[in-house]
């Protein structure tokens, strides 16, 4: 989770967010070597007594600065495609989830088991215990298996949320009588929160998303203990 201290993204959790962390750092890579590049030839123009006599002439250096940001360009494109690709495929899920947002609360239902739909509400200020996190824990989190396909069916009831959790790179608008779709896997055992992340109304500060990644073993424990409720 993001803290105080947090200047950069949140420790990836996820194949996803890996990729995501890469592609962040790759782009920046590129950005300080023109960024210092640029900053040197101004500077050199700024402290050059030199004239330059052909300086309207200069066809070659003209051709040179067009074609390099192409090819600059293309260095980025690549893998930002290859990068969204890969967001968007889902293949061979274990499990599917579904959720639809509310003003102001989540609903969670486990499509491929029987009575497992509950609503997630934040926990109040003054029902919180120790060990909750403010504004960010909730009385029902999702549950998941780790190292396990998981695909969400994001929706919404009323107006247009987004279903947000940084660590583990995922983004996902639940739009009104719209399904859209995102597939994830979590790496490791943690609790991952989030928040939406569409300006949804006077509470939209209020609605958070808490995802509790356990092992396959327990989450089989779990659904059958929803299943018989």
């Amino acid at each position: 989770m993001a803290t105080w201290k947090s200047l950069l993204l949140q420790d990836s959790s996820s194949p996803l967010m890996e990729q995501l962390s890469f592609f962040h750092d790759h782009t920046l890579l590129i950005l300080v070597v023109i960024t210092i590049l640029v900053g040197q030839m101004m500077a050199g123009l700024f402290f050059n007594k030199f004239t330059h006599r052909f300086l309207l002439e200069g066809q070659m250096i003209e051709v040179i600065w067009t074609i390099l940001p192409a090819i600059t360009l293309i260095f980025i494109a690549l893998p930002s495609l290859r990068l969204i690709y890969i967001l968007d495929e889902t293949n061979n899920p274990a499990i599917s989830v579904k959720t639809i947002g509310h003003q102001w609360y989540w609903s969670y239902e486990y499509s491929d088991f029987k009575n497992t739909e509950f609503d997630s509400y934040m926990i109040p200020i003054q029902e919180m215990k120790d060990f909750n996190f403010r504004l960010l824990d909730v009385d029902n989190r999702m549950i998941i298996p780790f190292k396990s396909q998981v695909r969400m069916l994001i929706s919404a009831a009323d107006v247009i949320h987004s279903w947000t959790i940084p660590s583990l790179g995922v983004k996902v608008d639940a739009t009104p009588g719209r399904l859209n779709q995102m597939s994830f896997s979590s790496t490791r055992s943690s609790i991952f929160f989030g928040q939406c992340s569409e300006i949804c109304g006077a509470n939209h500060s209020f609605m958070p998303i808490v995802v509790e990644s356990i092992s396959p073993k327990f989450f089989i424990k779990w659904v059958s203990k929803m299943i018989e409720i």
